[in-house]
């Protein structure tokens, strides 16, 4: 893998199609011969989206707002790890958030 450097100031939002309506994402990284996938997603409040599951483990990081997924609230300093292969959701959240999300193929 190459070295890269990014300013997400210099990307634009634009409207994510892989997420639920009202999804907006500055897209990072996307490489699936290394397995890794990094986005920034903003999300309005009142958003909702329903349970899935990916090929490949899932990490948040939460960076302002919150959501809420399986009857827990993920605030603003919130790092999670979604295991792949793994359902999660459904999710929401009432004021939205902005959210650091890699996906990375891990050993089982």
């Amino acid at each position: 893998m190459k070295e890269l450097n990014l300013n997400a100031r210099d990307l634009e939002w634009k409207e994510s199609h892989r997420h639920a309506a009202g999804t907006m994402a500055k897209e990072f990284l996307s490489d699936k011969e290394q397995g890794i996938t990094a986005i920034l997603l903003k999300l309005e409040p009142g958003w909702k989206m329903s349970e899935h599951g990916h090929v490949l483990t899932e990490i948040h990081y939460v960076l302002e707002g919150e959501y809420e997924s399986q009857g827990k609230t993920f605030s603003a300093g919130t790092f999670r790890i979604i295991p792949k292969e793994t359902n999660h959701g459904p999710f929401s959240s009432r004021t939205g958030a902005t959210i650091l999300v890699l996906w990375v193929d891990t050993p089982r």
